[in-house]
């Protein structure tokens, strides 16, 4: 029978998101609001996940967070808004018909919150999104946290890293921009399943797993400061009506005219008008990169090579049966269907030279791996759904966490 003094645990997992209708710039910074909506789809988190064990005691002094067997500072600003959003909607825990926990009680737990990608963090693979979704989802799943609204979660999620709240869903998803000051209509909602998408495949192709040297975050203010691509404010232009199309040029038009594709495409099963919408997506999102000033250079000559690869492969079949897509980093993410998949990667090897295919992440080992002029490796995967729990059991295999609440591995 458990005790009120006994650790209380729960350990998730939660998938890493590809938007295929991107984000970029933010309306407002503190409670992270986009300029425009956004659509991904997540892929399986048996493949590509964040994985965390939150631990909650009396008898810890604080809080503490430590990601792949390092601790963290956790008095980061948007951390501490999701810790206090999650405390405010906790609610009573009940074991076997019994009150174990009163929700007010929950204020004299400090957490301990282990977490681990199975990919490189923090390299364009949205580490931020998996682990902020997981961050959230686990401590949520914890103090028992019960929604006021439908999607309060995702509008938590998002407070703490924006491409959050889109991996708390599974399938397609859509990120809303909304307009309400207080960001309570900026949720993420499904809007399909992947049911009709079972044969998409989607290609991860690692060419560089360091850090990236313009975090997303800074890359986002520079860009809506000085891109005329993306441009939201300011008086370059000297004719209002120009000043006035610019200004909402990427934000508003171009964005729902893509959307207003996509969401057509995912509808009908339509893969040559999903791979050319989330082609020009990714090339118009790295051209506002450009046009920051100083510019941002996310994409690698290996990455520019890809691309070329993917328009000379569909010139060659007369078909588009292969897209890419690059988020702030120079990894590509490629989609195509399983029937085309054997031969992509044969022609992938006869142009890049062999590398490694998994269906999985990777290991610690490998986090080590610097940069490359060349595919280092291939991680294959598909769509798949939102966060699960694994385990409520401290001596799980799963968890992360020892009896006292400290990490498995430490490094």
């Amino acid at each position: 029978m458990m005790s009120v003094d006994d650790p209380l645990t729960v350990t998730c997992t939660a998938p890493v998101n590809i938007a295929l209708i991107k984000y970029w710039g933010k309306r407002e910074e503190d409670k992270i609001l986009p300029l425009n909506p956004s659509l991904s789809i997540t892929l399986d988190v048996a493949d590509l996940r964040t994985k965390t064990t939150v631990v909650a005691s009396k008898q810890f002094d604080r809080d503490r967070l430590w990601l792949n067997g390092k601790e963290h500072d956790i008095n980061n600003k948007r951390m501490q808004t999701c810790i206090r959003k999650l405390r405010q909607g906790a609610d009573d825990l009940w074991r076997d018909g019994k009150l174990m926990i009163a929700k007010e009680e929950w204020k004299n737990y400090r957490l301990h919150i282990i977490s681990e990608n199975n990919f490189p963090t923090a390299a364009g693979l949205a580490s931020s999104a998996s682990g902020l979704a997981c961050f959230v989802y686990s401590i949520a799943q914890l103090l028992q946290f019960k929604e006021t609204f439908p999607g309060e979660l995702t509008t938590i999620a998002r407070q703490g890293s924006g491409s959050a709240c889109r991996s708390l869903l599974g399938g397609f998803v859509l990120w809303e921009s909304g307009t309400a000051l207080d960001g309570s209509d900026s949720i993420a909602r499904q809007i399909a399943t992947g049911d009709k998408w079972k044969s998409l495949r989607v290609i991860i192709l690692i060419v560089n797993e360091q850090q990236k040297k313009t975090s997303s975050t800074a890359g986002m203010q520079t860009s809506v400061q000085t891109s005329d691509l993306l441009k939201v404010g300011g008086d370059r232009n000297i004719f209002l009506i120009i000043r006035l199309i610019k200004e909402k040029f990427r934000a508003k038009e171009v964005v729902s005219m893509q959307l207003s594709r996509m969401r057509d495409a995912i509808e009908k099963a339509d893969f040559p008008t999903l791979a050319t919408v989330t082609m020009q997506e990714s090339n118009q999102f790295h051209a506002c990169c450009l046009d920051t000033f100083p510019p941002i250079f996310y994409l690698n000559e290996v990455s520019k090579e890809i691309i070329q690869f993917v328009h000379d492969y569909n010139a060659d079949n007369n078909d588009i049966t292969v897209a890419y897509t690059f988020d702030a980093g120079p990894n590509a993410v490629l989609l195509t269907r399983e029937e085309n998949l054997e031969k992509l990667m044969n022609s992938l090897h006869q142009k890049f030279g062999f590398f490694p295919v998994t269906r999985e992440g990777v290991t610690r080992s490998v986090f080590e791996n610097s940069q490359s002029d060349r595919i280092i490796r291939s991680i294959v995967t598909k769509i798949g759904e939102g966060p699960r729990v694994i385990t409520r059991s401290i001596d799980h295999e799963e968890s992360l966490a020892t009896k006292e609440g400290k990490p498995k591995f430490i490094c």
